[in-house]
């Protein structure tokens, strides 16, 4: 063979192999794999779910691209699902924490509520009807049983029922609040000094 064929023949090699898309990604689609286990890790299947399922249709993508020997493709599709898998785990991130703080705000705000329906049923017994009363110790009753649900909830780090939980109790306790403050004592007036 002549040089000028050999020279011929790696050309046409090196056109072949870079219209294959040289080797496959090995490399970017384990690192789309470790990034989606890492979503999952972080909560992206209940709190991200919708990018974490892009990621993982476009690393399926990617695996066939490979398959295809469609190399470009491959690398392609993987560094999309990277992209969406680390979106997945940042998105779970903030959902979940969001959850969280929304959570320890209703239970904290639903017990200091409980705390002043009972200052306000004490202040009222003897001024409001039997049944206002009865129905204000029917709903701290109520509203106690969901703040401990809630911290039950929270302690399992079901922050979404946590917070559920707290709203139920201050909804409970909203309607009898409002006819305890018909029944409150007038505020005493100021002497002079």
């Amino acid at each position: 063979m002549s040089s000028r064929a050999r020279v011929l023949c790696t050309v046409l090699i090196l056109v072949v192999s870079v219209a294959c898309g040289g080797e496959p990604p090995q490399k970017e689609i384990q690192q789309a794999r470790t990034a989606i286990e890492a979503a999952v890790a972080a909560g992206a299947d209940r709190w991200a779910h919708e990018e974490l399922t892009a990621a993982q249709d476009a690393l399926k993508q990617a695996d066939e691209a490979v398959s295809d020997r469609d190399y470009r493709l491959a690398l392609n599709h993987a560094l999309d699902s990277l992209e969406r898998a680390q979106n997945a785990s940042r998105e779970a991130t903030a959902k979940m924490t969001q959850a969280k703080e929304q959570a320890d705000r209703g239970i904290g705000t639903a017990t200091v509520t409980i705390a002043s329906t009972r200052v306000k049923l004490k202040a009222a017994e003897g001024r409001a009807p039997a049944r206002t009363v009865t129905a204000a110790h029917t709903a701290i009753t109520t509203a106690e049983e969901r703040v401990q649900e809630a911290r039950t909830a929270y302690a399992r780090s079901d922050w979404t029922a946590a917070g559920a939980s707290a709203a139920a109790a201050l909804q409970a306790l909203s309607t009898v609040n409002a006819e305890l403050d018909a029944f409150a004592p007038p505020p005493r007036a100021r002497g002079r000094r």
